[in-house]
């Protein structure tokens, strides 16, 4: 396996935000003051972790019972041991996406083995931990996978599996409908080891939330990766008192977040989390289905709060977070301050969508837990097979050629396949009309300097019209070779499908049915938490079962 490094400021749609924290540059510190540079301050940042000891114990005694129900390796017990004991925690999460959802969900996982690794290794005890979001309420982002067929196109695999409207994926169960999604998707697979994982994994009466963490305990059973399932009833318990405050001081909490997002705006980023001045940080259920949690503030309304068409009073919404926190849950903005209150947490792991929530969410943490927990940019990877790698190799392309999107691509293949005699002619137009331009505008500069400007211009129609005069003797190509277009469409599909990155669209289980577990490995020495450019990682041939 070899690897080579891709800037995210080249990567389409890459916000202003994250490119300027990976970068550490000034105008971001306000909002995330650590670097994504973990060596230069894990060790100072661990003294700043206040974690009350009868909480890690509560904690401790939740995970090492979720992760024994999920078959948890040795190497997790001894985490879960280490974390009773003192350790911290490198933290990442993700939804509970089927099968084990796009495969930056195992770069996230292994981010968060190799990160706590480095700290040990440095004198702060660390464990990894990997929060599942089983409360979140959108079922269609994690009811169906995309799985590469044998020219590359990607099959999307999904299941009917239906809930109440607006319930939380971790409180819906498989019927017998997953017996059969599970077969066609080991059909696609081609692996009897992989399809028998996903047999004992997804299985009827399992959830969305508990068949993803039996994936994962079987997947990171080397690394002892330990999993915390959001939605236990006794984490809501022990994160009441952040409920109860999230409420008393909603108002305070979501001017802070106005205030927050126009400052955000002023320094020409995004807000990931659009707020209202009728915000607070909290769900409720009602009835088995997440609603969100408004303060009512036109006319008397005497601290009232809405939930769904239910108007409920200050003392009552405080009795019920009190009686029955479980009744309760974080929205996004809440959930990684609930997350951290929850766990030792000495940086969390996430992509750039994350990147943006800590920079809005650090208000919150200020005002809740007193501490803004650091957050770690995940490894980021293009996985390059062998088939598209030697597309890449024959056309001369690299990864950021892909990114103009299957037509354009077509034409830049037609147009580096032209017959070698009339790619030499357009070569040898161009160096005449750079010499030629270079000439006269050396004279006009000597016989009136204000003819350059119109030279120059003349020369960039020149140009442009050469370069249309290429394409469409590529498009003439294109048409007289049927095979560059189905390259163009196995390239876009296998590197830059719909024209997003790979790591968010294939299916993470789809590259360890296809080269083993051992895959896992070899990323994980590939990761250098120093390195934070985007991966183009190439399989070896001999690498494929």
């Amino acid at each position: 396996m070899k690897a080579e490094c891709l800037s995210f400021s080249q990567i389409p749609h890459t916000t202003p935000l994250f490119v300027d924290y990976l970068a550490h540059h000034p105008k971001i510190q306000q909002f995330l003051p650590r670097s994504p540079r973990f060596a230069d301050w894990f060790q100072d940042e661990a003294h700043h972790i206040n974690y009350d000891s009868m909480r890690r114990e509560k904690v401790a005694d939740v995970l090492a019972r979720q992760n024994r129900s999920w078959g948890a390796s040795s190497r997790t017990e001894k985490n879960i041991a280490r974390l009773r004991s003192g350790a911290c925690a490198v933290v990442t999460g993700q939804q509970v996406g089927l099968f084990g959802g796009p495969v930056f969900s195992i770069y996230k996982a292994l981010t968060a083995v190799k990160l706590a690794e480095q700290a040990t290794a440095g004198g702060v005890e660390c464990v990894p931990i990997f929060w599942l979001a089983t409360e979140d309420h959108d079922l269609a982002e994690v009811n169906h996978v995309s799985i590469p067929g044998p020219d590359f196109s990607l099959q999307r695999v999904s299941t009917p599996t239906q809930g109440v409207r607006e319930a939380p994926v971790g409180s819906i169960n498989f019927g017998d409908e997953i017996n059969s999604i599970v077969e066609s998707s080991a059909g696609l697979l081609g692996s009897a080891e992989v399809a028998d994982l996903l047999h004992d994994t997804y299985r009827q009466g399992e959830s969305f939330g508990s068949a993803f963490a039996r994936l994962f305990t079987r997947l990171f059973a080397d690394w002892g990766v330990i999993l915390l399932d959001s939605s236990d009833p006794e984490l809501h318990a022990i994160s009441q008192p952040i409920y109860r405050t999230a409420l008393e001081r909603a108002a305070e909490l979501d001017e802070a977040l106005l205030a927050r997002g126009k400052t955000l705006e002023l320094a020409g980023y995004h807000q990931q989390v659009k707020v209202t001045p009728s915000s607070t940080l909290l769900f409720a259920f009602r009835d088995g289905a997440r609603l969100s949690v408004h303060r009512r503030i036109n006319g008397n309304s005497g601290g009232e709060f809405v939930i769904g068409e239910e108007k409920i009073s200050s003392d009552e919404i405080m009795r019920l977070v009190a009686s029955a926190p479980h009744e309760f849950s974080a929205n996004v903005l809440l959930r990684p301050v609930v997350q951290d209150y929850l766990l030792p947490t000495l940086a969390y792991v996430g992509g750039a969508a994350e990147v943006a929530y800590f920079a809005q969410a650090a208000v919150v943490y200020e005002a809740l837990v007193g501490r803004i927990t650091p957050i770690l940019p995940r490894f980021s990877a293009t996985i390059i097979e062998q088939k598209p790698g030697e597309l890449l190799e024959r056309y001369r392309l690299a990864l950021s050629d892909l990114f103009c999107g299957p037509e354009e691509l077509r034409e830049e293949l037609a147009s580096r396949s032209l017959p070698g005699e009339v790619q030499k002619a357009f070569e040898r137009g161009e160096l005449a009309i750079q010499k030629s331009l270079a000439d006269i505008t050396q004279s006009l500069s000597r016989l009136d300097v204000t003819l350059v400007d119109a030279a120059t211009r003349t020369g960039s129609k020149m140009r442009y019209q050469l370069d249309r005069l290429r394409r469409r003797a590529a498009r003439a190509e294109l048409m007289r070779e049927e095979i560059l277009a189905r390259h163009a469409t196995l390239l876009s599909n296998a590197l830059y499908p719909d024209k997003i990155l790979q790591e968010r669209s294939v299916a993470g289980i789809y590259y360890v049915a296809r080269y083993g577990a051992d895959l896992l490995h070899q990323l994980y020495s590939t990761i250098d938490p120093e390195c934070l450019d985007h991966q183009v990682v190439y399989l070896e041939s001999s690498a494929a079962r």
